[in-house]
């Protein structure tokens, strides 16, 4: 309601989950993205730099009430132009989708500071460990996407068919990332993927 008010924004799509959300983009091709973080299906780091690969037009600006310093620098690796946290003026929400349009970079003016921050530090300590966290445990885009659909309890035929490739692959995948996060059980996992903001906290994790 707040981005249709607004006589030179025009809302196109509308999406219930990321993957969703990254289908619109390559179908509408709209200037802008708006996504959260905390998305089903697909999370919002993903579905970012899965839409920057295969709709390079499209710009992202990321909404979302997470803002700590790793999730944001994993988001402008992952390709987003803006980051605003859900608490921001509505002011501040067109003004971000305006500047993101226009391919300028576009952040919450905590975020701003922190980012200032943490690159005179960098160049205070020589630019050493500039990419210290980058993609945690070497995770592919993949096996993101597969210990997400594990943590969120789809099974192992529900992912092979969300995802377009065989029940094998899927399996091989899971292994993968068992053995990559060094956790071995379902409520392991979606413990993690809660941790890292990959999925929101349920009311109960199965013990499998």
């Amino acid at each position: 309601m707040l981005l249709e008010s607004a006589e030179d924004i025009k809302v196109i799509g509308e999406a219930e989950n990321g993957r969703q959300a990254l289908q619109l983009a390559k179908d509408l091709k709209p200037d802008v993205a708006v996504l959260d973080i905390a998305m089903p299906v697909l999370n919002g780091l993903e579905a970012t730099r899965q839409i920057v690969k295969e709709a390079p037009t499209v710009k992202v600006l990321i909404l979302s009430s997470y803002c700590d310093d790793q999730r944001v620098q994993e988001l402008i690796e992952a390709g987003a132009t803006g980051y605003l946290v859900k608490q921001t003026a509505a002011a501040e929400l067109l003004k971000g989708v305006r500047e993101v349009k226009k391919g300028n970079a576009c952040f919450s003016p905590s975020i701003s500071k922190r980012l200032l921050d943490k690159m005179r530090e960098s160049f205070a300590s020589g630019g050493s460990g500039t990419h210290k966290e980058k993609r945690e445990h070497g995770l592919t885009s993949r096996e993101s996407e597969v210990l997400q659909l594990i943590a969120e309890g789809y099974a192992n035929k529900q992912i092979a068919s969300e995802l377009g490739i065989s029940i094998k692959t899927v399996e091989k995948h899971r292994q993968q990332v068992m053995n990559k996060l060094h956790i071995h059980d379902i409520a392991g996992l979606t413990r993690h993927a809660i941790a890292k903001g990959i999925i929101e906290a349920r009311e109960e994790i199965p013990e499998v």
